[in-house]
């Protein structure tokens, strides 16, 4: 069999596996080309645009680079590589392999290997990853815009949709701490649009399937409105959206209280109400942390790290973590596990610490010792009070 023959029976294999959606992927090695650091080309099919093509990953040895070609364009580049610059390409169907490899006499051969795969071909241009909250056929998600009438996810929404899924997987991971794994009634604190309170609601009722009652919390008239709309079309029955603010919202139950992105003290307000309702479970996502920060530049005390707070942005970031930190100390002195951690990155929101609290027990020393140490840091640091200290002051 003649080279040019080996290549265009590959080749034709190529094409036919395409054709009939049995191609998983292709893989060129071997590289005798001029690029001294590309080591290997892998080629996925994808879907852009709802166009077919081929993506091209060149693998070099610090760096990856991606091309995409139309199919013909994309077969005719690997024909050219393979006569060229690689001496092995081997072709990934569902049913088999088929390698193309050059010999050492310059003689090009051909040969095939049955390979029942499970795999199924894709056509996603990212690398898929299982999302808790699937896109398809979901009404709150087309209403909100982040996905279509089929469930694909706009391209403009694609980092709200991931940020949709890590804070449920966030919030999952965090239940399932709770003795019986099982949440009653929820309350989001400043839900906004409600992006992550439909999604909360959807994942409980439809993945957890436990019985929920649900309310979202939002001084916005037209944002209550929306949401409402949006609840009742998607069939959430025990989701409704109240207009207020934090602090005037009254209820006597709450398992799980939820406030995300709240500004300054709403933060502080959301957690008082979870403290006093004996809530499971508080999650807070704090934003705009003006109060220590005014305290500690009016209290001026000069301490350790006095030549890092005579720089605004370190004084920013400092009373950032003092607010927070407190906020901990606090939630332990009633009895909660407290956890802060990373929500998600910059890329996607510029706030992202979450601020958690599980409740549980604590010892009477333990008490002790924590209101001692929010006096020291309050001493130190020059703060003459912290917002849920005094909302709490009458029980600490």
């Amino acid at each position: 069999m003649s080279n040019q023959l080996s290549i265009q029976l590959f080749l034709d294999q190529l094409s036919e596996s395409i054709s009939l959606n049995l191609f998983l992927k292709a893989s060129l090695g071997n590289y005798h080309g001029n690029e001294k650091e590309l080591k290997n080309i892998y080629v996925r099919r994808v879907k852009i645009k709802r166009v077919e093509m081929l993506s091209f990953n060149y693998r070099y040895k610090t760096r990856d680079i991606f091309k995409n070609l139309s199919i013909q364009d994309g077969t005719d580049l690997i024909k050219n590589l393979i006569s060229n610059d690689f001496r092995i390409c081997t072709l990934f169907t569902t049913n088999k392999e088929v390698i193309i490899e050059h010999g050492k006499k310059g003689t090009i051969s051909l040969r095939e290997r049955q390979n029942a795969s499970n795999i199924k071909p894709s056509l996603s241009h990212d690398k898929e990853k299982k999302r808790i909250i699937k896109p398809a056929g979901k009404t709150y998600l087309q209403e909100l815009k982040v996905t279509d009438q089929e469930g694909n996810v706009f391209k403009n929404s694609q980092d709200k949709y991931r940020q949709i899924n890590q804070y449920i997987e966030i919030l999952s991971s965090l239940i399932k701490e709770l003795p019986d794994a099982k949440v009653r009634n929820v309350v989001d604190m400043g839900s906004g649009k409600g992006y992550l309170t439909f999604a909360l609601y959807d994942y409980l009722h439809n993945v957890l399937n436990q019985n929920v009652n649900m309310v979202g919390v939002e001084f916005r008239e037209d944002m209550v409105q929306l949401c409402n709309s949006i609840a009742e079309k998607s069939n959430f029955n025990q989701l409704r959206f109240v207009e207020g603010t934090i602090d005037n919202y009254n209820t006597d139950s709450i398992d799980l209280l939820i406030a995300l992105h709240a500004c300054d003290t709403a933060t502080d307000d959301a957690i008082y109400k979870g403290i006093k309702t004996n809530a499971e479970l508080i999650v807070v996502a704090p934003c705009c942390h003006k109060q220590i920060r005014r305290e500690m530049e009016k209290g001026k005390t000069k301490n350790d790290v006095s030549f890092l707070t005579k720089y605004g942005i370190f004084m920013e970031r400092q009373a950032e973590m003092i607010t927070d930190g407190i906020r901990a100390l606090v939630l332990e002195y009633f009895g909660y596990k407290t956890k802060i951690f990373e929500f998600i990155s910059d890329v996607h929101t510029p706030k992202n610490v979450l601020v958690v609290g599980i409740k549980g027990e604590i010892a009477k020393s333990r008490k002790t010792e924590i209101l001692a140490q929010i006096q020291q840091t309050k001493s130190y640091f020059g703060i003459g009070y912290h917002h849920l200290e005094r909302l709490l002051k009458d029980e600490m």
